[in-house]
């Protein structure tokens, strides 16, 4: 018998590849980090000797899910201005706590209840913009979380650097640094383009494709973005970005929430990436990215859940089920997203964007075992008819038991093994008072 680290036999095994395809009573094996074999489990029983293990008979394993869209430590803030437009949220609330509170110990500690949040709900990959990438990179990294980090950059001074060109400076640097990590991957992240200036958008164009690194950035976020773009540049925000040849294969657009025929088209003409949050979208009222438009004109669309300060959470399995639905009542089709899309955008696309489709985002032999146990022996799962369909609309995070990344076990049985819960949740309550003035 061949020798594998680990063998895990599930019910159901969703690989996302072949599309909207339930293996039943399959088992995955697993050496060296990686998917070896995704087979029957009575003939994983006569092929494999495994060092550990795991029967999970109630279970469906899927791909690790694929956050495209995160400020991570902003789960610090998280309810600390709700029920606000965009930019009196941002304006008269999130910048002011960002001028007085954000430094490396802020990003230590938000990147760490974050990542906690999202393994905890079977969120193995995060595509992150945050100051202080570097932190965040060494968080991931002692955490054996895999993360693209955003390299940020806006015009104007923050704790983190002083200028668009000392952002830049400084994000190549952390790339140089950390490029060759395996769990880590990089992104360009200009803000928006109502906060970057044209000089430096040029630069990080030539760069991005000098090194073949995405652009990581908000566009079309809100009809305020757009008017105000027209009011300053006489053309609208995508247009302003395609004229300095920054829409690409390498563009991630962000929320894309006011788009019309003519851009959706484009779009799918230049291989862009739309990365849509639509639980986000709706508390800022921002409105609502046409989803069904963008994937039937061949644009690939990936889920994230923005920042938890605007969400006011990290659930992508929620985020898949509220896609899912305001995908339908947008396009007044019930056909519209169905389950094994919502599922895709959430995995594959994801790592498509990222440029990581063969690294991970399907369970298929030769790619990182980035596996997620979710337990559909729950009364709010049962009874399971189509397992899919229960995994978006039924489902939820508190039913993921287990989740690993590279084969390392993460969660097991409900349980962080590299992250401390308890001390991650006494700093969050110490930035909560400092927050609210009473450290």
């Amino acid at each position: 018998m061949e020798m594998v680290d680990t063998l895990i036999k599930a019910r159901w095994i969703v690989p996302v590849e072949p599309d909207d395809v339930v293996l039943e009573d399959h088992a995955l094996a697993v050496r060296d980090g990686r998917i070896v074999d995704l087979l029957p489990i009575r003939d994983a029983e006569e092929r494999y000797r495994a060092d550990a293990v795991h029967q999970l008979t109630t279970h469906a394993l899927i791909p690790g899910l694929v956050n495209s869209h995160t400020h991570a430590a902003m789960s610090l803030m998280r309810g600390v201005a709700d029920d606000l437009p965009l930019m009196e949220w941002l304006q008269g609330h999130i910048w002011p706590h960002e001028d007085r509170w954000v430094g490396a110990e802020f990003v230590e500690d938000g990147a760490q209840l974050a990542m906690a949040e999202m393994l905890r709900g079977g969120v193995t990959c995060f595509n992150d913009m945050y100051f202080f990438p570097e932190i965040t990179a060494h968080a991931a990294a002692r955490a054996g979380m895999r993360a693209a980090l955003g390299l940020i950059v806006i015009d104007f001074p923050t704790a983190w650097a002083s200028s668009a060109d000392e952002y830049i400076a400084k994000g190549l640097a952390i790339y140089d640094e950390h490029k060759d990590e395996a769990l880590l991957s990089f992104c360009f992240a200009p803000h928006a383009p109502y906060t970057v200036s044209d000089e430096p958008l040029q630069r990080i164009r030539t760069l991005a494709n000098e090194l073949d690194l995405p652009v990581h950035m908000h566009v079309h976020e809100t009809a305020h973005e757009v008017e105000e773009s027209m009011a300053r540049f006489g053309v609208r925000p995508l247009e302003r970005l395609a004229q300095m040849g920054l829409v690409g294969p390498n563009l991630l657009a962000v929320h894309m929430t006011q788009l019309n025929d003519a851009e959706i088209a484009h779009l799918a003409r230049a291989g862009a990436h739309v990365l849509h949050c639509p639980e986000s979208n709706l508390k800022l009222a921002s409105g609502f990215c046409p989803v069904h438009k963008l994937l039937n004109a061949g644009v690939n669309v990936c889920l994230g859940t923005d920042g938890a300060a605007s969400n006011n959470d990290l659930n992508l399995l929620g985020e898949m089920r509220t896609a899912a639905l305001l995908a339908k009542g947008v396009a007044g089709d019930a056909s519209a997203l169905p389950v094994a899309t919502a599922l895709r955008m959430a995995t594959l696309n994801g790592a498509r964007a990222l440029g990581l489709a063969d690294e991970i985002g399907s369970l298929v032999p030769g790619k990182a075992a980035d596996v997620v146990a979710v337990d559909m022996d729950c009364l709010e799962s049962r009874p399971v008819y189509h397992p899919l369909s229960q995994l978006v609309y039924a489902s939820g995070r508190e039913h993921v038991t287990h989740v690993w990344v590279a084969g390392k076990a993460l969660l097991r049985d409900r349980r962080l093994t590299t992250l401390d819960l308890e001390a991650i949740q006494d700093k969050a309550t110490l930035w909560q008072q400092r927050l609210m003035g009473k450290a």
